[in-house]
């Protein structure tokens, strides 16, 4: 009986020191947790407190030297095609015979649709009448001034009467020139129902259908001569002040792989109202594949510059000032660059600058948005370009 309560306390002993080994193993436990996240806390505010390091590679970066540049004018538009022709209606009524569709070729003169001629020729017969009536009374009235001169020679009739019949005999031969000029009217309108091209090309639109009831100047079809085009270019007067005559252009077509030469053929001497541009024509030889309306842009050469310039896509625009990315002793700096002369160098289109030194390190368009006084590490020592 006296050891049950021995081993009952032995127990009782044993129990207390599991449950405090278990809470000192869970308080270890949690301080060990808390520290360990304090030191990544403090960790990940060094790293926040440690400004990032961008690796560039020489192909991101541009060093501004003097470079000989072809002076340039960017020029955009669309292409026109010199000849184009509307074939309207020049008397109301009923299309006929039209059959040419878009694609389809025509040549100048050809007859391309008729209008319904009948009420012209019923007007045509009408006034080839009046014109056979008033000869007849012309001629009547010839007879009695004829005969009346002789009866006052005579002595018979008195001279009053005689320039009543030569009254009447002006009067008639006026009726009849009236009348042969209606009919040249009536035979003008019947020549009108027949359509012709005045060009050779291609059907471009067709926006009526025979049977269909035009009104005077309706459109029937419309012609494009595809020979020859030219590119009407909007510039600034700025831009326009070098452009002459017969300068050579560069232009880029689209759908076409290989860029069309162009020359300047005459600039407009009128500054255009709204948007206070100068429009600048330029003769395009026609290629294979030119369509009227193809959207093109180039530039044309204005003259040779030699100046420091950094490639236009260098500058950027996400300010209200243009500005460049430049590298000053490992960090990035933005240089404000005002608007300047755009020229070409090995093909790239570069833009003059003012006020920067040469062999500034830019940043090319490919290293992106940078924040000013960012580390920049470039892998290699940029070379002059």
């Amino acid at each position: 009986m006296s050891t049950t309560p021995k081993r009952s306390r032995q127990l009782q002993w044993w129990l207390l020191v599991g449950l405090a080994a278990a809470l000192s193993a869970g308080l270890y436990r949690a301080i060990d947790k808390k520290r360990t996240q304090q030191t990544e806390a403090m960790a990940a505010a060094e790293a926040l407190q440690t400004a990032p390091v961008y690796e560039l590679t020489p192909a991101d970066v541009f060093t501004l030297a003097e470079l000989p540049l072809r002076q340039t004018v960017a020029v955009s538009g669309s292409l026109q095609a010199l000849q184009t022709a509307a074939i309207k209606a020049r008397v109301a009524g009923e299309v006929q015979g039209l059959e040419k569709r878009e694609g389809d070729p025509v040549r100048a003169g050809e007859v391309v649709a008729r209008i319904d001629s009948t009420e012209a020729q019923a007007r045509v017969r009408q006034a080839s009448r009046q014109a056979d009536a008033a000869k007849a009374q012309a001629d009547i009235a010839r007879r009695n001034a004829e005969n009346n001169q002789a009866l006052v020679r005579q002595g018979f009739i008195s001279a009053t009467a005689l320039e009543t019949s030569s009254a009447n005999l002006a009067g008639a031969q006026a009726n009849h020139e009236a009348a042969l000029a209606a009919l040249d009217i009536a035979r003008k309108a019947l020549g009108d129902t027949t359509l012709r091209s005045p060009i050779s090309g291609l059907v471009a639109a067709r926006p009526v259908q025979n049977g269909e009831r035009v009104g005077v100047d309706g459109r029937v079809l419309e012609v494009v001569d595809l020979s020859a085009f030219e590119l009407v270019a909007a510039i600034a007067p700025a831009d326009a002040v070098p452009v002459q005559p017969g300068q050579t252009a560069q232009l880029r077509v689209e759908g076409l792989a290989q860029p069309i030469p162009a020359t300047v053929a005459r600039i407009n001497p009128s500054v255009q109202a709204g948007s206070r541009s100068v429009l600048v024509y330029l003769k395009v030889p026609a290629q294979a594949g030119m369509r009227q309306g193809l959207f093109a842009q180039g530039s044309i050469e204005v003259g040779q510059a030699s100046a420091l310039a950094v490639p236009v896509s260098a500058v950027r625009n996400d300010k209200p000032q243009p500005y460049l990315q430049a590298l000053d002793n490992g960090r990035v700096v933005h240089l404000p660059v005002p608007p300047g002369p755009v020229g070409q160098y090995d093909g790239e289109p570069m833009q003059q600058v003012a006020g920067l030194k040469s062999g500034t390190v830019v940043l090319r368009s490919q290293a992106g948005a940078i924040r000013a006084g960012t580390q920049v590490r470039v892998g290699a020592a940029a070379a002059p370009n």
